[in-house]
């Protein structure tokens, strides 16, 4: 019993990787670059794939494409080995700096000018794996590094706020003493006045009271 299940679980297995192989490849690109004018800059190509790297049918493609409906342009490719197109508008500036066995297929662009701006593609292929990963990435150049963002505005208002808020606080804990005092105050000063009388009336006795009658003859 128990070895009739195992070509059946062997059976499940295969059908669960070549499902999960059905997905095709995964290409990870940014979806934009900024470079510096005259900087050097690397654009990042990862694949994954569900199959092993085999160099004699592994292909890759990068490409160009100044606008819209320009045409694309292949400028590097991978052919069993790594293949330079060195077009005129790039000038020698663009190396393969990946690594195709760790599924690295980054590119380095020496020197940008303004020109390179646009788009470019990264097109992989592994068979047996036959979906054609794509990646897109938009290079922006640009001439002037933008301003770091300074906190010590951020700071100080903070600290300005929070002294202000400090300041109020205080104010409104000193005015509502001074209430309270102002109150126990008057609170004192009626209960004096309440024994004061209290006092006067006891201290007339009966006897005076009378002393103070004079007798009818």
């Amino acid at each position: 019993m128990g070895r009739r299940a195992r070509p059946a679980l062997s059976a499940v297995a295969l059908a669960l990787s070549l499902l999960v192989c059905a997905s095709g490849m995964e290409i990870t690109v940014p979806a934009v670059v900024y470079a510096l004018n005259g900087s050097d800059i690397r654009l990042p190509c990862n694949f994954n794939s569900c199959y092993k790297m085999d160099t004699k049918q592994f292909s890759m493609n990068w490409t160009y494409r100044g606008c819209e409906n320009c045409t694309e342009e292949t400028f590097i490719q991978y052919d069993k080995k790594i293949i330079n197109q060195r077009l005129e508008r790039f000038q020698n500036r663009v190396e393969f700096t990946g690594n195709p066995i760790k599924n690295d297929l980054a590119v380095t662009i020496h020197d940008v000018q303004l020109q390179d701006e646009g788009e470019y593609h990264c097109y992989v292929l592994n068979p047996p794996d036959r979906h054609k990963g794509t990646g897109k990435i938009r290079l922006e150049v640009l001439t002037e590094v933008p301003p770091e963002r300074d906190s010590t505005v951020a700071v100080l208002v903070g600290a300005s706020v929070g002294g202000f808020l400090a300041v109020v606080i205080l104010c409104l804990v000193i005015l509502k003493c001074v209430r309270r005092k102002k109150m126990q105050n008057l609170n004192s000063e009626d209960q004096k006045t309440e024994e004061e009388v209290k006092t006067d009336g006891e201290g007339n006795p009966e006897g005076e009271l009378k002393a103070a009658i004079p007798e009818v003859l």
